[in-house]
């Protein structure tokens, strides 16, 4: 049997690599290897919000799936992503509750996304890195500075700049995203606030 290698969830990209798809980025630990995962919109908002720390008004499904898995006593040990076959990732997961362990088929997007609230471990095989992933210099791993964000906005450099607006106006923004469940943007604009916090000596704005 292949060796097992843990991943890490290293990132989404900011825009869709095709119309209603985005690409999740699976990072090798102590490795350079990366796995780039096409999911769904549904999917990428979930996983974003959890990776920004981004609390929605209402649970999504994935935070209702490991709040009734935890109250049952359920525990995901987890996630293997065991097959590549014809441009998909196959995926499972690994349940137990202390007395039973029952595995189970599951999208790859779905079982990240449950594996990031619940602080499980997800693994693949090396066979699957040396076929699908890639290398990148840990470089480019640094985060982007508040330019390449006002890009991922769409924002002019004018004064309608997001860099230019101030606390209150972006936390009124910010609110509104929540309100139309724009996840992904939402994120972006939690970070844009701490920055500006943090750069006046305040605390940090907590969703």
């Amino acid at each position: 049997m292949d060796e097992r290698i843990e991943l890490r969830v290293m990132g989404i990209s900011v825009g869709e690599i095709r119309q209603g798809a985005y690409a999740l980025i699976l990072a090798e630990i102590n490795g350079p290897r990366r796995i780039p995962v096409v999911i769904g919109v549904p999917e990428a908002q979930s996983i974003a919000i959890k990776l920004e720390g981004v609390r929605p008004p209402r649970p999504i499904s994935h935070d209702l799936f490991a709040s009734f898995a935890h109250a049952f006593g359920v525990t995901l040990r987890d996630v293997f992503i065991y097959k590549f076959e014809d441009g998909i990732f196959y995926s499972e997961l690994t349940f137990t509750d202390g007395e039973r362990t029952v595995v189970l088929d599951a999208r790859t997007s779905d079982a990240i996304a449950i594996a990031m609230r619940t602080k499980s471990p997800i693994f693949t095989t090396d066979e699957i890195l040396r076929t699908t992933g890639f290398v990148m210099e840990l470089q480019e791993e640094q985060p982007a500075p508040d330019s390449e964000i006002e890009k991922a906005f769409g924002m002019t450099d004018g004064p309608s700049s997001v860099d230019e607006m101030t606390v209150e106006e972006l936390e009124e923004y910010l609110a509104r995203l929540i309100e139309l469940e724009d996840y992904e943007e939402a994120s972006r604009v939690s970070d844009l606030i701490s920055r500006k916090r943090n750069s006046s000596g305040t605390n940090d704005f907590q969703l």
